[in-house]
């Protein structure tokens, strides 16, 4: 496997930039609390492993090759995105007292990170195009790729519950009515804009 440290950092970056997963983990921290947010990212990286698993297969090059299917999915990912953003900015705001929120169902929020795992195609198309790049094909194959993904995933868990830690210590500002109203239309903006600009956006050539 080449360039293995490489590869570890490029997906550091990759999962440290803001995305719908990590307004996620970040609104459920606030609203239910580290426990109830462990669902949410391990939901993440479960999906994270299917997304890998899928462009590996002839189905995940079939919609890679596919401007139809690109099409369906990135304009579901995107209705879905919008959804999500109109929901949050619509919802009370947060607000945090002595008695935090009641805990949400760590399978419910489990179903809830997988399913915006897939709602991006350009997951599929990152895997398919980077993964090549550090897998030696003078090597086997499948215990390169099944590191490689386990990595990511990896990652995915510690970055997300470090989000979820920091966004713990910011409860004192938040127990404002005015601070969990900015939370709310902050998170449902950027579910939004990342709607749109997944439905804007291009198949890479």
């Amino acid at each position: 496997m080449k360039l293995y440290v490489l590869f570890v950092a490029m997906a550091a970056v990759t999962v440290l930039s803001p995305g719908p997963g990590v307004v996620m983990t970040l609104s459920n921290a606030l609203r239910y609390g580290m426990r109830s947010t462990l669902g949410g990212i391990l939901g993440i990286a479960t999906g994270a492993l299917v997304v890998a698993a899928f462009s590996a297969t002839s189905a995940g090059a079939l919609l890679a090759a596919s401007s139809l299917a690109f099409t369906v999915l990135k304009l579901a990912g995107a209705a879905y995105l919008i959804y999500l953003g109109i929901k949050l900015w619509r919802s009370p705001p947060f607000v945090f007292s002595a008695s935090s929120a009641p805990a949400a169902g760590f399978g419910r929020r489990f179903a809830e990170g997988l399913s915006l795992q897939f709602t991006n195609p350009k997951a599929i198309f990152f895997f398919l195009s980077v993964f090549p790049q550090f897998i030696d094909p003078a090597q086997d194959y499948a215990s390169q790729f099944t590191a490689l993904v386990l990595t990511y995933s990896a990652l995915v868990v510690l970055i997300h519950s470090g989000y979820a830690f920091f966004a713990q210590s910011a409860q004192r500002w938040l127990r404002s009515e005015r601070g969990g109203r900015q939370v709310n239309r902050v998170a449902g903006t950027t579910f939004v804009l990342f709607g749109l600009a997944l439905a804007t956006a291009k198949r890479a050539p």
